[in-house]
């Protein structure tokens, strides 16, 4: 059972091992806060600048939900969720698209994301929609 911190269901941690969040985005400030606030909620954070083999980074990370930024340098947040949704061994991790771009949600549901969160983005609707995807009992 998670416990429950200021409303928000708080992850436990199975065999010692804190649920990773891999997030990226190319903006420096946006993967710092996000990686004190998440870290503060017992998540590992894992963060990356640029995504060049989305499924190399997800053997190598093993993460239990991904955010990714629309705009990520090299193949893009668009191409990149697709090429996990198409593959049996990614197609299982929930992955929320973010991004400032004004059709997050339609490219959010055409690539068959998780979700999507429109930057600049409430840090409670983040913590909400990362416990919704990955703090299920």
């Amino acid at each position: 059972m998670n416990a429950k911190k200021n409303g928000l269901a708080i992850p436990s941690k199975k065999n010692n091992k804190a649920p990773c969040i891999l997030i990226y985005d190319d903006d420096a400030e946006i993967l710092f806060l996000c990686k004190i606030i998440l870290s503060q909620l017992n998540y590992r954070v894992e963060t990356l600048q640029q995504c060049n083999d989305i499924i190399s980074d997800v053997k190598r990370i093993m993460p239990d939900i991904i955010l990714m930024d629309i705009w990520i340098p090299e193949i893009g947040g668009e191409k990149a969720v697709s090429i996990l949704k198409k593959n049996q061994l990614t197609n299982y991790i929930p992955v929320i698209l973010f991004s400032a771009h004004g059709e997050v949600k339609e490219i959010s549901r055409r690539v068959s994301a998780n979700g999507y969160l429109e930057k600049p983005f409430d840090i409670k609707v983040l913590k909400n929609t990362i416990a919704k995807n990955i703090c299920k009992d």
